[in-house]
């Protein structure tokens, strides 16, 4: 009975080894399922708070940019407003200039034409004359 007795002892104490293993294991995945919550948890706060710093940066940067180029579209177009008005002025001159000149030109050009009409029609009175010298010299 001896033998009957340690067969049924080292029976129960190889059927308690798995189960013992079993709850250490069980007790592994709880601590590590726990941990890796935990560690998930840390790792989400940290992303979000780093967001919400690249979030706050790039704003800033946005109104910082938004600004220079709203600067920088009023000095250009300030510019660009003195540069028409400068150049509106010496078209205007020129014109100016130009309109007197064309004025004197053309009275010149008015005068001589006259003038010549004048000695033309002199002239062709004088021709007229002779050939009614003529014409009545020949009658006679």
């Amino acid at each position: 009975m001896k033998v009957s007795l340690q067969a049924i002892l080292t029976a129960v104490l190889l059927s308690a080894v798995p189960l013992a293993l079993t709850q250490d294991v069980s007790s592994d995945v709880k601590k590590t399922a726990k941990d890796t919550g935990t560690d998930t948890k840390k790792a989400a706060t940290k992303t979000g708070q780093a967001t919400e710093k690249a979030a706050d940066k790039t704003g800033d940067a946005t109104k910082t940019a938004a600004t220079k180029t709203g600067h920088a579209t009023k000095k250009v177009a300030t510019a660009a407003g003195k540069d028409t008005e400068k150049a509106a002025d010496k078209t205007g001159h020129e014109t100016k200039v130009v309109a007197k000149d064309t004025a004197k030109d053309t009275d010149i050009a008015a005068k001589k034409t006259g003038s010549a009409v004048k000695k033309g029609t002199v002239a062709t009175g004088h021709e007229v004359k002779k050939v009614g010298e003529k014409t009545g010299d020949a009658v006679k």
